[in-house]
């Protein structure tokens, strides 16, 4: 029997991560420039999905169990931090996000649901929440998100959605602004990290809905 691959839709009718390869292909079938790739486990899968395409496609992508070596290189995340993430539902669009504590799991913020929205989106304003919320309350713990993209989102100060507005994402995308001009009238001590799945497991803000 032929092992599962889970496909990772980055550009196609719907994006998200596809289970089966009919899925996939009714996304980008005849799709312009259609952007997928395939891979061994979900949890690359989705990390793929919240990182940038090109970090994936034409590479090869090593999927087995980090070595020693590579493990003791990237070290164990910073127990004295807050972490972030967010959740995006393929089916029906609703997005969410939440802060919480590393260590504890306690939940700092969590905010939403919100309709017509993507991962992307809510990952970024899971980071300038947490900056928001450090700034506010005199806070200066490191913040962990496990996407590259919101990470750069913040960093550039722009979110480089290609996610049209609508009447149903009104809200959502009211605070995309809001977020956005945070950023560009504040500055912040707090560093941003990338949380290293692959050495230390899901994000402890993760919904827990794959």
């Amino acid at each position: 029997m032929a092992k599962q691959k889970f496909y990772v839709v980055w550009k196609g009718r719907q994006t998200g991560v596809f289970e089966t390869w009919d899925d996939c292909k009714a996304q980008t079938d005849k799709f312009p420039k259609a952007v997928y790739k395939s891979f061994k486990t979900r949890q690359l899968a989705e990390q793929a999905f919240k990182d940038e395409w090109w970090d994936y496609i034409g590479k090869h992508i090593f999927e087995s169990d980090l070595t020693d070596e590579q493990l003791k290189l990237i070290g164990k995340p910073i127990e004295e931090s807050i972490s972030v993430d967010g959740a995006w539902n393929t089916s029906t669009g609703v997005v969410e996000y939440q802060g919480v504590h590393t260590t504890t799991k306690e939940v700092i913020f969590k905010i939403g649901p919100f309709e017509d929205g993507t991962n992307n989106i809510v990952e970024f304003l899971g980071i300038v929440h947490a900056l928001a919320h450090c700034k506010k309350n005199s806070i200066k713990l490191p913040i962990y998100s496990d996407s590259r993209n919101a990470i750069g989102w913040v960093r550039n100060k722009e979110a480089r959605t290609n996610h049209a507005r609508s009447d149903r994402n009104t809200k959502l995308f009211e605070l995309l602004d809001r977020a956005i001009k945070w950023l560009k009238e504040n500055e912040y001590e707090n560093e941003i990290l990338k949380w290293e799945t692959r050495a230390w497991g899901e994000n402890p803000a993760d919904f827990g809905r794959k």
